[in-house]
């Protein structure tokens, strides 16, 4: 099903690298929509544009936005394409286009893919949700400010990385040297196949002291034990020792979420760490109040996590919170910010202290 719609543009909301954010009108209401400027060209106030309503005709978390299908029946300005590869993105769609891979022959990284031995051991980062990035970059940052760090986007989420404001955030503010997206997610620094070549991408071009890896923003989820996307999580733990890596896990810690499945430590965490992962992770526990760590520890216990992974337990509340307080920026999960997420945001953030600790 795909519910369309047509408008006109009132204004611009804001920019940032290939994106535009505006506000359209239809039959005399205002929404705001999303404008990919390198896939349905540039958008100004007065342009018709056919839109994309079906996320928000069913009310899904598509963070209130309607979404740019043409602009003007397609007669607009698109930006110049300055990249020229083989390997599509979006393939077999209307929307399809060709991105020049990291890895592929016309790359001059080409061999570095043939070359590649090992990631020495560099911490990979793995975590669920895209509102994770932040916090953790935030407290890698802050305890050692010369690392270089890079974000690795999945296609779990959204697949256009210029959707991310986090990501124009961290970039803007020199906090990630730079990113790396791979599958049908699309627009990074570098494009990649997969999660191997995404990696090697990572260490070898950017020379990455830490990377991090989270789908973009969104999740799919069914209130079933393996349909959701942040399953990813395990084969991505098993393609980072695979290449000689070190994956820190960040559990989904939460206490206000209304969902029983989530509480504590999800079940989403639980079944790719017990289940779906093949090797060991580093899981990154902040101590937080006795009884909310008692609850913690009962669930590590009943599911066998320590035997099959390292706890890692880190006792630093106070400067995880003082990292994440440093930067004016927003934190945000489902709708929820740090006063109602406080253990979320904190998991996040030792992850990044921790990985920065053992670089």
């Amino acid at each position: 099903m795909i519910n369309y719609a047509k408008g006109k543009v009132k204004n611009i909301i804001c920019k940032r690298e290939n994106c535009t954010e505006i506000t359209v009108v239809i039959d005399n209401a205002e929404y705001k929509a999303v404008n990919y400027d390198n896939i349905t060209g540039s958008v100004k106030p007065g342009d018709q544009v056919l839109l994309n309503t079906t996320a928000q005709d069913l009310k899904l978390g598509s963070g209130g936005y309607h979404f740019v299908v043409s602009v003007n029946n397609g007669d607009t300005l698109f930006p110049l394409m300055e990249k020229r590869g083989h390997i599509m993105k979006l393939r077999y769609t209307p929307l399809q286009f060709a991105v020049l891979s990291a890895e592929e022959e016309q790359s001059p990284y080409h061999q570095v893919f043939n070359n590649f031995q090992s990631l020495k051991n560099m911490p990979v980062i793995i975590g669920e949700l895209h509102s994770m990035l932040p916090p953790a970059v935030f407290n890698i940052k802050q305890n050692r400010p010369k690392l270089c760090v890079s974000y690795i986007m999945t296609d779990g989420g959204a697949l256009s990385i210029s959707f991310s404001r986090s990501v124009a955030y961290l970039k803007e503010k020199g906090l990630i040297k730079g990113t790396v997206t791979f599958g049908q997610a699309f627009g990074g620094d570098f494009e990649a196949v997969n999660i191997y070549t995404a990696l090697i991408a990572a260490f070898e071009i950017l020379k990455s002291d830490i990377a991090v890896v989270t789908m973009g923003p969104g999740i799919t989820g069914t209130g079933t034990k393996y349909g959701f996307s942040g399953i990813e999580q395990g084969p991505i733990i098993d393609a980072v020792n695979t290449l000689g890596g070190r994956p820190i896990f960040i559990p989904r810690i939460s206490f206000a979420d209304s969902r029983k499945r989530h509480c504590g430590i999800s079940h989403h965490s639980v079944t790719v760490l017990k289940e779906i992962a093949k090797t060991q992770a580093e899981i990154v526990i902040p101590i937080m109040e006795q009884e909310k760590m008692d609850f913690i520890k009962k669930q590590i216990l009943q599911n066998e996590l320590d035997k099959k992974h390292k706890i890692i337990y880190v006792d630093k509340r106070d400067k995880i919170l003082e990292n994440l307080s440093r930067f004016d920026f927003k934190l945000s999960t489902m709708g929820r910010g740090i006063n109602q997420e406080l253990e979320f945001f904190m998991t996040a953030g030792a992850a990044g202290l921790y990985a920065s600790s053992i670089v």
